[in-house]
């Protein structure tokens, strides 16, 4: 399942297509619009890409010329600003937290101890580091989600009788999980900043990939039936994946 990077329709068809890896940028700007560049091996065409923390990144093949980039985010300028708008309503949203963090459709309350190294969780507290929380924040995400889901993944396919080979999970900035055709199954740990059912939703949509590894009708017919609700958690995923950042 793919996560919250955006990138133009638009661009890919124009030869601008879905960008990937983090850059070491630099700074440049077209107008007001401020972008960062980064030059990959990999890529054949310009890719332009929207992230609501870190902003617009032009990826150019490492023989391109760098007025590439400039052309590619002017043409691309009315959908980057509409992207642009969006992401400031996502950081918006994150601010809006204050003191607290989502955690499964409830809010944790930040309680900030010195001394302090790993994370604790008191009831509706985490109790955290006084400096360079948000990394203890992180650890503690990781080690849960392993929990989390690993016994959601368990439930699911006990009770449809499969199984799966292993579970890793990471940090993807691209996608929220995924199903080996070897039944390892990855996840992203954000998931657990969204409400439980989209959780849950995510776990029946690689669980079905135990049986139907690609995205067929089939394969839809099955998910409608083990998960009806698929379509509106997808949606959300859609539109509050963005948010779910630390």
């Amino acid at each position: 399942m793919e996560g919250e990077r955006v990138t133009s329709r638009r661009s890919r068809r124009r030869g601008y297509p879905r960008g990937a890896a983090r850059p070491a940028p630099y700074a440049a700007g077209v107008d007001e619009i401020a972008y960062t560049v980064r030059r990959s091996p990999r890529a054949r065409t310009v890719r332009v890409s929207v992230d609501p923390h870190a902003g617009v990144e032009v990826v150019l093949p490492e023989r391109a010329h760098s007025r590439q980039a400039a052309a590619a985010v002017a043409e691309l300028r009315p959908w980057i600003e509409r992207r642009l708008g969006e992401a400031a309503a996502v950081r918006a949203a994150v601010a809006q937290r204050g003191r607290t963090v989502p955690f499964l459709g409830t809010s944790l309350e930040l309680v900030a101890q010195p001394g302090r190294t790993r994370v604790h969780r008191r009831a509706g507290s985490l109790l955290v580091p006084a400096h360079d929380a948000r990394s203890a924040l992180e650890r503690w995400y990781r080690r849960t989600a392993r929990v989390e889901i690993a016994s959601r993944l368990d439930a699911a396919t006990r009770a449809v009788g499969t199984t799966y080979a292993g579970l890793t999970i990471r940090g993807q900035r691209t996608r929220w999980a995924s199903c080996s055709p070897t039944g390892m199954m990855s996840f992203n740990w954000r998931l657990l900043l969204a409400p439980e059912p989209i959780l849950q939703y995510v776990v029946w949509h690689e669980v079905c990939h135990l049986e139907v590894l690609d995205h067929s009708p089939r394969y839809w017919a099955l998910l409608a039936d083990r998960w009806p609700e698929y379509r509106e958690h997808a949606a959300w995923l859609r539109r509050h994946g963005a948010t779910l950042v630390l």
